[in-house]
């Protein structure tokens, strides 16, 4: 990737060789573009000898690292972790190491800090905001995630987004929630939302249940769910029976590590961020109007940096078309 002060992206770079290619002098069309010689004879001779390919950036790591600490020092320092559960100093002195190189080879290889682990068994015990294995299922429909997130409904004439704290009346306070049933499916980022008045048993086994059409229209087949362990998911005859009605077999995240559930929670921010929270609302209604159209636009057109595109594309490549 090209770095944020670069003259030339691949695609400048393309244009460049053309104007070369076209018989104009290469100092020349160095000035016109803004880049010394040497990078245009650098990027010229690289197209010369791998062609277009030439013009992607390559990585700047090191081929050889003669100098890195070697294997057998690395495991002397693991298993001197591992049995004594000292920090970097302790075992920089005891291994005749200094403290920095330790800590690298600790930070290599993702050793747990000390304050996660227990002092007795040196097992780990708190629990980590980052997954150790990230994971995506190889295809559409392969694992769902549902959640539900709560916002506070919209007065009529916009509320103190629009008018400011201080400019709230006191009699249109007390308004209550909205309940956003969001599922998302974890390999292509396909989103389906309602908005309810509840999060129910019952309310979510409809959600779902009209979240499964959704997908099947899309050419897709829902086998697995995921939630967290709100009654609604967990306790609900209504969401159970949904369940065993289409085969699906349902999973539960452990107990206060909501970011195993991490997709649809991502879901849950940017809906907030780009459709609840984006305008201030002149009522609850528009807000809720305007749901249908950003779901459009989540899945139809906004780039999903996680996979390097828009959601239909996943669903479209051999699984059906969105209508």
């Amino acid at each position: 990737m090209s770095h944020a002060n670069a003259r030339l992206t691949p695609a400048g770079r393309l244009i460049m060789i053309q104007r070369i290619q076209s018989g104009r002098a290469v100092a020349h069309v160095a000035a016109a573009m803004g880049i010394s010689r040497t990078t245009a004879w650098q990027w010229w001779r690289r197209f010369r000898e791998n062609g277009p390919a030439g013009l992607i950036d390559r990585s700047s790591v090191a081929r050889s690292h003669p100098a890195r600490t070697g294997p057998w020092v690395e495991t002397r320092v693991r298993l001197m972790r591992e049995l004594t559960r000292r920090g970097p100093v302790f075992l920089a002195a005891k291994l005749g190491m200094q403290t920095s190189t330790v800590g690298r080879v600790l930070r290599r290889h993702r050793a747990p800090l000390l304050r996660e682990l227990n002092t007795v068994t040196g097992t780990v015990i708190r629990a980590s905001r980052r997954s150790a294995n990230r994971y995506e299922h190889d295809y559409p429909g392969s694992l769902i995630h549902v959640d539900v997130k709560k916002l506070g409904r919209i007065p009529d004439g916009g509320g103190w987004r629009a008018h400011g704290r201080g400019a709230r009346p006191a009699h249109k306070r007390g308004l209550g929630y909205d309940y956003i049933h969001t599922v998302i499916d974890d390999h292509s980022r396909v989103a389906y939302a309602e908005i309810h008045d509840d999060e129910k048993g019952d309310t979510a086994a409809g959600v779902l249940e009209r979240a499964i059409a959704f997908y099947t229209a899309l050419g897709v087949r829902v086998e697995r769910v995921i939630s967290d362990n709100a009654f609604a998911h967990r306790h609900s005859a209504a969401f159970r029976a949904v369940i065993d009605a289409h085969g699906i077999t349902q999973k539960f995240i452990r107990p206060h590590c909501p970011w195993t559930n991490g997709k649809v929670e991502r879901l849950n921010r940017t809906l907030a961020t780009e459709w609840a929270y984006a305008q201030p609302f002149a009522s609850n209604s528009d807000r809720a109007a305007a749901l249908p159209t950003w779901l459009d636009h989540y899945n139809l057109d906004r780039h999903h940096l996680g996979i390097g595109g828009t959601p239909i594309d996943r669903i479209n490549n051999g699984r059906g078309q969105y209508t």
